[in-house]
């Protein structure tokens, strides 16, 4: 017999590759928003099933991922420390900047 990597879970790089493989195929393939349309509840009672099923699902969780409500740091556009013009000579030494003192940044699980 032949030596077979028995891996499963998180490390069996074969099945993960393959899931990656046909999820890319099927995303390129543009059946993505048919898809959703059909999995799409066909009925109110439908929806609310499976919105009770979604607040029961949560009711066990051990708390909501804070990625789902925490909104993205805004880009700041190049140039807009300029917006604040230094008279010539000012600033120039090489004494570091201080931040804002409400700049804060969340934990995980904190509110931003």
């Amino acid at each position: 017999m032949g030596k077979r990597q028995q891996a499963y879970g998180e490390g069996n790089y074969d099945a993960s590759r393959k899931y990656n493989d046909a999820t890319k195929r099927f995303v390129e393939s543009g059946r993505v928003d048919k898809a959703a349309h059909d999995a799409a509840p066909a009925t109110d009672a439908e929806a609310l099933q499976l919105a009770a099923a979604e607040a029961e699902g949560k009711s066990r969780a051990k708390e909501e991922d804070p990625m789902l409500t925490r909104k993205a740091p805004q880009k700041r556009a190049p140039g807009a420390d300029d917006a604040q013009k230094r008279a010539p000579g000012e600033g120039d030494d090489d004494t570091p900047e201080t931040a804002p003192e409400d700049t804060h940044t969340p934990k995980p699980g904190e509110d931003a």
